[in-house]
């Protein structure tokens, strides 16, 4: 199967976001996402994405990454979400993908590749493990949805200025 990775423009941010649709449908979890084309549009200076493309044009893979700063190490570079529809796997457009992705941060002089997988995602762990990524099962990600940054904003029931 012939395709060529390239960076993605603003054009394809539609068929990006369906793709992130499909990801998160995969990781059982569609109700998830918000984004929309029109916020990815306001917000395309805080994220990069790499696609995969066929001849015929057509998206059928992506790499969505930014950059970061880690205090132990300095600049980094994140995955956030690497997805190659489901038709299109086993023809190496994920190893593709991932390969762009270790030449960007090679370029960029970063000092770590970081990216995060689900636990029984064990194909993309077979993958990762293949390329010699450390699988760490120590750290526990924490977060904060929309809501609750804005409910914690207000909250006084904790006053961290004590």
């Amino acid at each position: 199967m012939n395709y060529i990775i390239r960076e993605a423009t603003e054009e394809d941010f539609p068929v990006i976001l369906s793709l992130i649709k499909e990801l998160a449908t995969f990781e059982k979890s569609p109700e998830k996402v918000t984004n929309t084309v029109e916020q990815m549009k306001q917000e395309k200076d805080l994220f990069r994405c790499f696609v995969a493309e066929t001849e015929s044009e057509e998206i059928i893979g992506m790499a969505l990454w930014f950059f970061a700063y880690y205090t132990w190490v300095g600049k980094s570079l994140y995955l956030d979400d690497i997805y190659v529809k489901e038709s299109y796997r086993k023809n190496k457009i994920g190893s593709a993908l991932m390969n762009k992705i270790f030449q960007t941060a090679r370029q960029e002089n970063c000092k770590r590749l970081r990216w995060q997988v689900l636990s029984w995602n064990k194909p993309a762990i077979e993958m990762y493990s293949k390329l010699g990524a450390e699988i760490d099962e120590e750290w526990l990600n924490c977060s904060f949805d929309h809501n609750a940054i804005m409910k914690r904003k207000t909250d006084k029931k904790f006053n961290f200025t004590e």
